[in-house]
């Protein structure tokens, strides 16, 4: 595993596309029972170098009702994106994965996880990678059915503060899928 993650952590695939350069963000190890995977790392990570180290980080370990100690063990959660290096800024927000990271890491990465119980698939890209044709038309579908796709993957929306009004418009979110999401990361952990 560390041979792996050394190897990501000097990737320079999309060196060309990539506006503030390559840093690749990933945090795994062969314990993890949790993966979370994403779209990619926003700006404030790309400078700090921590995974979910920003506003969304907050949102998601508040959502999940997880300590920032265990959510950063790697033992406990392996945090994937789905491109590893922040791709820039993009019209209505960050641009979308540049589609090389996770073909040529993924699977060798989720190899390694012996312990894997569940897969967080974090907003609509990682969704449409992992879930393929079984996603539905939309993320709000996606998320609505989730419970057809455990045990192995839990889809659910990107935490982002920018998605408060999609929490506004859609309260079942709260009020059904919060907690089972909880629940679920209560029993991988244990």
């Amino acid at each position: 595993m560390e041979e792996l993650l050394s190897k990501i952590r000097v990737c320079n695939l999309c060196n060309d596309l990539l506006p503030l350069g390559p840093r690749p963000i990933v945090a795994s190890s062969p314990k993890s029972r949790i993966a979370i995977i994403w779209q990619a790392p926003g700006s404030v990570v790309h400078e700090s170098g921590v995974p979910w180290d920003d506003k969304s980080g907050e949102n998601l370990r508040a959502w999940m009702q997880i300590s920032s100690e265990d959510f950063y063990n790697p033992d406990k959660l392996a945090l994937i994106p789905m491109v590893f290096c922040y791709p820039g800024r993009g019209k209505s927000g960050d641009n979308p994965p540049t589609g090389m990271c996770a073909p040529t890491w993924h699977d060798q990465l989720l190899n390694e996880l012996q312990e894997l119980r569940l897969v967080f698939l974090v907003g609509k890209y990682a969704q449409d990678y992992y879930l393929g044709d079984t996603a539905q038309k939309t993320l709000t579908q996606t998320v609505q059915q989730f419970e057809d796709y455990l045990p192995k993957y839990f889809p659910f929306p990107h935490p982002s503060p920018r998605n408060n009004i999609w929490q506004a418009k859609n309260p079942w979110f709260k009020a059904s899928v919060l907690p089972r999401l909880r629940q679920e990361v209560a029993s991988a952990l244990r």
